[in-house]
């Protein structure tokens, strides 16, 4: 992709009016995000990989304490049929995409794939997170502007 291409792709981006757009191939990466309050400003983050990146391991997760109740059993075994979001990076969790707007999404509400549900923010840049299932939300399981760790669950889907 040289210059021109990646000037047309902003081009398009702003007039579309869409907040962000990725591209990527085997050796190239751009992401460019635009301002949620519709402003011509656009920014592209060109990254170059020469090599293929290496994928980090997720941490062993600490065992699990015996419940106390049979109230928590219940809980649990009743949440082994929804499907979890989880977060895919680490940084702060968002439910809205500014402070003055509506949030994503609300328990209840139906979500399909490819959905913004929230948005993770980590250095600075703000990442919105889609959902990879259709459903319910049945559960939040985050509190807004709070940080998140790596495959940390974020809701509850319920895909039936």
């Amino acid at each position: 992709m040289d210059i021109k291409d990646i000037q047309n792709l902003i081009k398009f981006v702003s007039k579309a009016e869409v907040s962000e757009v990725k591209y990527k191939t085997k050796d190239f990466e751009i992401t460019i995000k635009t301002p949620l309050a519709g402003s011509d400003v656009a920014y592209a983050q060109p990254a170059v990989y020469h090599t293929a990146p290496q994928q980090m391991a997720a941490a062993p997760a600490p065992a699990a304490a015996s419940p106390i109740s049979s109230e928590k059993t219940e809980a649990a075994s009743d949440d082994s049929k929804y499907v979890t979001i989880k977060s895919p990076m680490i940084g702060t969790f968002y439910r809205k995409p500014s402070p003055d707007k509506e949030v994503f999404i609300n328990v209840g509400d139906e979500v399909s794939d490819g959905k913004v549900v929230c948005v993770i923010e980590a250095m600075k840049l703000f990442n919105q997170i889609e959902s990879e299932v259709s459903g319910k939300i049945v559960k939040i399981l985050v509190d807004d502007a709070t940080p998140v760790e790596y495959d940390q669950p974020l809701f509850l889907v319920d895909p039936s």
